[in-house]
């Protein structure tokens, strides 16, 4: 019964959003609007990366649109607190730390070279708001109408909107409903967030000085981009991991240990396999108790900051889910279907605030999708060709199965890699840390997941999604020109791995 929302044509081209979504769908017949015209064809509630793009898209495909924000300031989290803020002290963090460390190997003396944090954290201030106007110009541009508020579902076409001037709640109709609403730092239990000494990501990305000691409980992408930047600001980082390796589970095993013995190097210490009991803070320092995952001697650990950064969870606070009976799962993710739909059809959910890796990037996909389902009849997301991207440095750069996903299925494969340490640019840049890494089908040599740690890993992995999205052999890579001398012949090299030999190496 599903089908008869889809069009015929269109039916072929539905995917399973992904493996945590539900296998049942919902139908519930399509009610007709009150006795008023609904203003809009399409509101988006939240301005993220997924919110902001589902809303510009729906424009351009002459749908009357609005975009709902409530922070004032569009880009989401990504954009205000996350992705781009850390991202511009990942790059001139590094700068400091190359100019402290590495230049003199380079012919380059400097005396006298000192922190300025203050001015580091206007440049990336100015990143961020010359950023959010963009995307405010781009709303202008396509017709997108932006309500600055909180919006509430208070109705099945209808999201009351308290807005952020403090003046009268108005209430929106729209045939369309988009909920784009993201997602929030997971606290951790015993630990208050006050954003000065127990931070979230939010906070860590906002320090006024620079810690002498500071703590990161989890060892994921965001643990270990903060931690990356207090460490090469002067911090003695301590990360403390409940899993065996960091990186998270999306991260290839071989990966996840050369990056834990390159982030040593640079003066991170770990401690993996290891509990966070729960802390004590005082007036002078923070007291962090620990012990064995599996049990053993407590410990105590002592830090002027303790950044929490043991995932994320869907916001839907405030959203008015129940006033229409929207249902979550047992971890708080609104419940959808391959086409993005709730129990009720016209309200649709991308991003975060749903099943799936929490990725602006995924989202924006989403964003399209979604509006392609309500403009065309059908949209679509690879699922399998979602890059992540840990932006360290070096950077470190996955796409498609570990190799410990591959095993697990008992399918034979082939891996194969080459070291940035035999790549002429990287030598000449003297920047040679890591490695490519290619795992394919024995049988059909097909490529089923590449893996980078190196200089631009996070740039060279976009030929990597491409090769996946088009199903390409690790030969059809290996017999195609690149450029010399560029990093990115050693991602040539890792796939004539793969099925041959490489040459230099």
């Amino acid at each position: 019964m599903l089908k008869s929302f889809i069009p015929r044509q269109s039916r072929s081209l539905l995917r399973p959003l992904n493996s945590g979504a539900p296998s049942a769908f919902y139908l519930v017949p399509r009610r007709g609007f009150a006795s008023e015209t609904p203003e809009h064809d399409v509101i988006v509630i939240g301005g993220g990366p997924g919110g902001y793009v589902a809303a510009i898209k729906a424009a351009q495909e002459g749908l009357k649109t609005a975009c709902i924000e409530k922070r004032g300031a569009l880009g989401g989290t990504c954009l205000n607190v996350g992705c781009i803020p850390s991202k511009s002290l990942l790059n001139n963090s590094h700068i400091y730390h190359q100019i402290l460390h590495d230049v003199k190997n380079r012919g380059i003396d400097v005396e006298g070279v000192k922190l300025n944090l203050t001015q580091m954290m206007k440049a990336k201030e100015t990143s961020v708001s010359g950023l959010t106007k963009g995307i405010e110009y781009l709303f202008k541009k396509n017709g997108v109408d932006y309500i600055k508020g909180t919006g509430t579902l208070t109705g099945e076409n209808e999201i009351k909107v308290n807005p952020l001037d403090g003046g009268e709640a108005q209430t929106y109709r729209a045939k369309n409903i988009i909920i784009a609403t993201g997602s929030e730092a997971t606290p951790f239990p015993g630990l208050e967030i006050d954003e000065k000494r127990v931070v979230t990501s939010t906070g860590a990305i906002a320090l006024t000085e620079v810690p002498k000691k500071m703590i990161v409980i989890g060892g994921g992408i965001i643990g270990l981009e903060m931690g990356s930047v207090w460490s090469r600001l002067g911090a003695e980082v301590t990360v403390v991991e409940y899993l065996g390796a960091i990186g998270g589970p999306g991260m290839d095993a071989d990966m996840a240990k050369t990056m834990q013995k390159i982030l040593s190097k640079q003066g991170m210490k770990f401690k993996l396999n290891t509990k966070v009991l729960g802390g004590d803070v005082n007036a002078d320092d923070i007291k962090i108790k620990i012990e064995a995952a599996k049990g053993g001697k407590e410990e105590q650990l002592d830090a002027d900051v303790v950044l929490v950064a043991i995932g994320r969870r869907p916001y839907t606070s405030g959203l008015g889910l129940e006033n229409v009976g929207i249902e979550t799962d047992e971890r708080g993710r609104i419940v959808i279907d391959q086409e993005y739909r709730t129990k009720i059809p016209h309200i649709r959910v991308i991003g975060d605030v749903t099943f799936g890796a929490m990725l602006a990037h995924k989202a924006e996909e989403e964003g399209i999708a979604a509006v392609e389902y309500i403009s065309k009849g059908h949209g679509h997301v690879n699922y399998g060709a979602i890059p992540s991207v840990m932006y360290t440095h070096p950077e470190a750069a996955w796409v498609g199965q570990t190799e410990q996903e591959v095993k697990a299925t008992g399918k034979p494969y082939n891996i194969g890699s080459f070291p940035f340490s035999a790549n002429s640019r990287a030598k000449t840049n003297l920047d040679t840390e890591g490695m490519v890494k290619f795992i394919t089908d024995k049988e059909t040599d097909r490529i089923l997941g590449i893996h980078i740690i190196g200089p631009n890993a996070g740039e060279m992995i976009a030929e990597g999604v491409l090769a996946l999205e088009y199903g390409a052999s690790s030969e059809d890579i290996g017999r195609t020109s690149h450029a010399h001398p560029t990093l990115s012949e050693a991602f040539k090299e890792a796939a004539m791995a793969a099925y041959s030999k490489p040459i230099h190496a």
